[in-house]
């Protein structure tokens, strides 16, 4: 076993040892080489590639993009991708490969400069004018790449006008890192296959999800930190109301409120998290010198007030995108090539910009459509180097923790319905699709604030959630119980990251029933009765652990426990308990971070 390989894991994953910047890579991932194999090997007119946010689309896109042109396939190119911040992304990483995209090409132009071999448009533009853009298509053999393909539908007539305008290009190249819809628009371009209940489902050519990602070390692993409290408002009707947020025992409307009042920037909940999270970020920063933060609010209004308070927290302003400025983009390049610590942003940023530094962010807004969701917690996946680790705040309610719990969970689009999917929480209508998440929606937003007025919110810590499982015991904001998750190195493979976490578990419990056995009067001894499950886990755990820090450091297997059992204490591993191997376990997770 190699001394790179950390409990268990390859010891050098796709990802490594060379990476390239974004755009770049000289060699690709061992998922970019088997979909291009793919690609070429099929020989299609249309081609799907379903790969996770973070894990490199545009540089396959950009490799079959120099084959097709290589080889005389193709003489021109075409990218359509949903905003105008990634036209001007997509133009950068292209024109690092040698190939040159201009992304201020208007339809009004007509034809694109002789020095480009294409351009870079967006979806609407592209639906505004078919006609020209079939056009263009037909004046030469064309090669189009659809960025994040389910937007083709996002508008009744996009997706006939993106059929007419790109029917007669020689290849179309289609991309998504989130392959499905809440609607039943149609995506253009998109197989569909019946399943075994009749329901029309998107085909993928080629799939990379984010649990395959994840086990290359080609993106990162994601903590979700959830923090909950009790929140008061006064209903429109002048009833003052109160709920625990992420209460089970209430009902939909109920919880909307809480929640909207834990997001009041006038309230305590915010500013906690806020406070909560910039510790983190700075946890990270130790490891990671420039990792940055986002929050991603509601509305322009919440977003200025959160900015304030950040700047009250950390000294510093933060960076605010707003998407009716027109140098949002440009505040974006330049955050993502600096070191300041936090960014703001309305939902613009939720899918596609690329700004690889971003490892915690709040989840401030009351959006939670699984399209939404995905692309958001996307923004902190791509992984820069080994061991980077993301952290994601947000409310503890049950819609975003049943989304968070399901981050590995791939999806197709499904063109069907069951007839009663009105009532079925899977099936809930798209709230915010691309147009609606680029502006303030001034109108629903003042109607949801009429509504209710916030009157006072406190936040708790809640759980962590990490891989499908939840840990933490809970806790005020600034215990322990909260300090033993914000503290977690920023620099963990992902099974480090779920073997400190059991860790700080197992801590959390064991001071609990310390603290309650303080408090009690002594209970008459009972026998202990041994879970012979639990101690077979872990004394495997023990044994893949042990085995990684032998090829660490060269010391044999057998010292290596000889030293565990001298410093811990207790019996050989055969005859060890649960606390003992427990014991040993931390005594080498400390090892692996640093600790003696």
């Amino acid at each position: 076993m190699s001394p790179d390989t950390l409990f268990g894991g390859p010891a050098l994953p796709p990802a490594y040892p060379e990476r390239a910047a974004w755009g770049t890579a000289p060699k690709l991932r061992q998922w970019q080489a088997e979909a291009l194999e793919k690609f070429f090997a099929a020989d299609a007119d249309d081609f799907l590639a379903v790969a996770t946010p973070g894990a490199g689309k545009t540089t396959f896109a950009l490799r079959v993009a120099t084959e097709l042109v290589d080889r005389g396939i193709v003489k021109r190119i075409t990218v359509v991708a949903p905003t105008d911040h990634l036209k001007r992304q997509w133009a950068d990483a292209a024109a690092k490969v040698g190939l040159s995209l201009d992304p201020n090409f208007k339809n009004a132009d007509g034809r694109h400069g002789d020095g480009f071999i294409g351009v870079a448009v967006t979806y609407a533009q592209v639906a505004s004018k078919p006609m020209l853009h079939r056009a263009k298509t037909e004046a030469a053999r064309t090669l189009v790449i659809l960025d994040e393909i389910h937007h083709g539908g996002d508008a009744l007539s996009w997706g006939d006008g993106i059929r007419e305008a790109f029917e007669p290009a020689v290849k179309r190249l289609s991309l998504t890192g989130t392959p499905f819809r809440s609607d039943t628009a149609a995506i253009p371009f998109v197989e569909y296959e019946k399943d075994r209940d009749g329901i029309r489902r998107s085909k993928a050519d080629y799939t990379y999800g984010y649990g395959q990602a994840l086990r290359d070390h080609v993106v990162r692993p994601v903590m979700f930190m959830a923090y909950s409290g009790t929140m008061r408002w006064r209903t429109s009707a002048g009833d003052e109301m109160a709920a625990s947020l992420g209460e089970a025992a209430v009902t939909k409307d109920i919880t909307a409120q809480a929640w909207r009042t834990a997001l009041n920037p006038t309230g305590e909940w915010i500013p906690s998290v806020l406070a909560a999270a910039d510790r983190r970020l700075s946890e990270v920063r130790r490891a990671v010198p420039d990792a940055g933060g986002l929050v991603i609010a509601t509305d322009h209004d919440d977003a200025r007030a959160y900015a304030g308070r950040l700047k009250k927290i950390t000294g510093e302003s933060p960076t605010v995108i707003l998407s009716d400025d027109a140098k949002a983009s440009d505040k974006i390049d330049a955050f993502s090539a600096g070191d300041q610590r936090w960014m703001v942003a309305v939902r613009m940023v939720s899918e596609g910009v690329d700004v690889p530094r971003l490892a915690v962010g709040v989840y401030a807004t009351s959006t939670a459509t699984p399209l939404f969701f995905a692309q958001a917690v996307g923004r902190f996946v791509r992984a820069r180097k080994r061991g980077e680790t993301a952290s994601v705040f947000l409310p503890s309610v049950p819609n975003l923790m049943a989304l968070a719990n399901q981050l590995e969970l791939e999806r197709d689009h499904a063109l069907d319905r069951p007839e009663n999917h009105l009532e079925e929480e899977g099936f809930a209508l798209e709230d915010s699709l691309m147009e609606a998440a680029n502006r303030e929606e001034k109108a629903s937003d003042s109607l949801t604030k009429q509504k209710f007025e916030a009157l006072e919110s406190q936040a708790s810590f809640d759980r962590v959630l990490f891989d499908g499982g939840e840990f933490g015991t809970g806790g005020e904001l600034g215990s322990e119980e909260e300090q033993d998750f914000l503290g977690i190195p920023g620099l963990l493979d992902a099974d480090q990251v779920g073997m400190l976490l059991r860790q700080r578990q197992h801590e959390q419990q064991s001071r609990r029933g310390r603290k309650a056995a303080a408090a009690a009067p002594e209970p008459e001894p009972a026998p202990t009765v041994m879970d012979h499950r639990q101690l077979t886990e872990l004394r495997g755990q023990l044994a893949k652990n042990v085995s990684a820090w032998s090829a660490r450091s060269g010391m044999p297997h057998g010292m290596v426990h000889s030293e565990l059992r001298r410093i811990c204490g207790g019996p050989p591993v055969a005859q060890a308990n649960e606390e003992q191997l427990n014991q040993r376990l931390k005594k080498l997770q400390d090892w692996f971070i640093g600790r003696k």
